[in-house]
């Protein structure tokens, strides 16, 4: 279990070494705001759906078939009761702060970080479920989430559907689905651009932690407050409701660091949009991403004990 545990914090501490070229860029004038939202869109435009569909080009098998179901099956169910829990909390906020903090911990960085720290830790073999999760938390995060930051706005198809996210997986799944293999010259070029991924958004994240206002965010009891909920009570919720279920030790351990992750950075971005606490949300993103230093491997570790991975 030492082992296990040197292991994941290994390679969390790498992810945040990716993270560190990002800061010293950004404190060094060398990546300044207007850069920011360019590799942004970089991401989530091309890298992002590249990772994707590289991500699903394998063989289909009915094993296979009946894994996905079954793991989206359980991430559709964890996101019910995460919405369903989260809808009380902050209740003496004002109304503008306590919906960016009720969407930060019900969403975690589940593409940016998440996916490739499954990939890291478990595998390329556990990397299927990741990407059936993120499909969930994306068709959640595109709904609900802009309900919740919304309001009273309606959630139109295309807010829904037409995002980089969901186009990258249902290409993806279509390409699988109909047992179609990109030609080489295609494929390598895909999976070349879908590498990027995890260096590029390290960065993106380092490069917005380092233009954070750290004495403001650590004097607020509502983003601490938040922060634990998403780092501590939501992977050990899943955890706890994951075990009796028994599912096969990949899954349960992907679904557990993935509730692990910290706060997704796109809550910054739906505040913006949608009016509501712009500052607090980009520092609980701040926050809760510094903390999952200590906390990730705590979870992936517990999570393969739990599930007999270790």
């Amino acid at each position: 279990m030492l082992e296990y545990l040197l292991m994941v914090a290994s390679q969390v501490g790498t992810v945040f070494l990716m993270m560190a070229v990002g800061f010293l860029l950004a404190k060094g004038g060398k990546l300044d705001r207007a850069g920011i939202p360019q590799l942004t869109n970089l991401l989530l435009n091309a890298v992002l759906p590249c990772m994707l569909v590289d991500a699903l080009q394998i063989e289909r098998s009915p094993e296979l078939l009946g894994a996905m179901g079954y793991a989206a099956l359980l991430a559709f169910g964890l996101y019910v009761i995460y919405c369903l829990l989260t809808a009380p909390l902050f209740p003496r906020k004002p109304q503008a702060t306590g919906k960016a903090l009720r969407f930060g911990v019900l969403y975690g960085n589940v593409g940016f970080m998440g996916i490739p720290l499954v990939q890291m830790v478990l595998g390329d073999d556990a990397m299927i479920f990741g990407i059936i999760t993120l499909m969930v938390f994306n068709l959640f995060n595109w709904s609900q989430g802009v309900l919740l930051m919304g309001g009273k706005e309606q959630v139109s198809l295309k807010q829904a559907v037409v995002n980089p996210g969901i186009l990258g997986v249902l290409t993806g799944l279509v390409l699988f689905l109909c047992g179609v293999t990109l030609p080489p010259m295609v494929g390598n070029a895909v999976s070349f651009l879908g590498s990027m991924n995890t260096p590029l958004a390290m960065v993106i994240i380092g490069a917005q932690m380092a233009m954070a206002d750290w004495k403001a965010t650590f004097r607020d009891r509502g983003i601490l407050c938040a922060a634990a909920l998403k780092l501590v009570a939501m992977p050990l919720l899943t955890a706890l409701l994951l075990y009796p279920i028994h599912p096969e030790p990949d899954l349960y351990c992907t679904l557990v660091i993935l509730a692990a992750v910290p706060t997704a950075s796109i809550t910054a971005m739906f505040a913006q949009r949608y009016s509501q606490d712009v500052t607090r949300s980009a520092q609980l993103v701040t926050l809760s991403t510094l903390c999952s230093v200590l906390t990730l491997p705590c979870f992936a570790v517990l999570a393969a004990v739990l599930s007999g991975n270790a």
